[in-house]
């Protein structure tokens, strides 16, 4: 069984958004007729073994929301013990978006924030994020964000892991921080992060198991790299069973396997 860190449910908004024509392009992702019910991601969980997968909402410049948070709580009421939130807000509106954080985890018991810097055109040292970053310390939750180059067609500068990553958790060392997609191809930069800070997580969305840097590999077999990082998908870009086919590649023993599959996400996330 695995738990993904990084999934969402592809609603038509999203799907169809300016911002990821790239991707639809490259996947070869073609536009469903009519709004995908939730059961299609609950199939592609059960297809991989995946009992648990953590739900982002997409919150886009404009007032462009691809993902809500309220439809986020709606899957996650209907299904508790397969899926878990985590909140999108608005970053031009900081204050605004720290109330709605805070609505998120306190009323509908989301587990995290996730705001993509590369979609915001502004890096994760940008003033605005600081007031959420306080926000999550105080509620205990983690900040999950992109880190490596940018799929779509946006700059990539806001991925890399040194300076931005590096200088937030140093501004804010009690702060639990997720890094998606490895950081490639400055991957030796985020393992670097990782290893610097207590809190600075790495998730492994948007990369199959055979297609992981050997740097984050062998991170992974590490002592301390064991316990730092995650399993995702970022489904529906990358099904959970093509995500996980080459995972005997990887060598990972019995417990660094159910450590990056299971037990980090849920220390990590606070998973019962």
């Amino acid at each position: 069984m695995a738990i993904d860190v990084w999934m969402q449910h592809p609603t038509l908004r999203l799907l169809e958004d300016e911002a990821f024509e790239s991707l639809r392009r490259w996947t070869g992702l073609e536009l469903p007729a009519e709004e995908p019910p939730i059961e299609i991601t609950l199939a592609a969980m059960d297809e991989a073994g995946v009992e648990l997968g953590l739900l982002t909402a997409w919150h886009a410049p404009g007032g462009r929301v691809p993902i809500s948070n309220r439809e986020v709580a709606g899957w996650v009421e209907a299904h508790p013990s397969r899926f878990a939130g985590l909140a999108a807000v608005d970053l031009a509106k900081p204050m605004e978006a720290v109330r709605e954080l805070r609505r998120c985890v306190g009323e509908l018991g989301f587990k995290g924030l996730r705001m993509i810097p590369w979609l915001w055109e502004a890096p994760p040292t940008e003033r605005r994020y600081y007031p959420l970053y306080a926000a999550c310390v105080e509620l205990g939750v983690p900040f999950c964000t992109q880190v490596g180059h940018t799929g779509p067609l946006r700059p990539s500068e806001t991925g890399r892991p040194i300076p931005y990553i590096d200088q937030v958790a140093i501004d804010f060392p009690e702060l639990t921080i997720v890094c998606g997609h490895v950081g490639y191809p400055w991957t030796e930069e985020m393992v670097a992060v990782c290893r610097k800070h207590e809190k600075v997580h790495i998730d492994t969305s948007a990369y199959t198991s055979g297609r992981l840097p050997p740097e984050l590999v062998a991170y992974m077999k590490s002592r301390s790299g064991r316990r730092k990082v995650l399993f995702g998908t970022n489904y529906p870009m990358i099904a959970p069973v093509k995500a996980l086919r080459d995972l005997p590649a990887l060598g990972l023993d019995e417990e660094g396997e159910r450590l990056y599959l299971t037990e980090n996400a849920r220390r990590v996330f606070g998973l019962n």
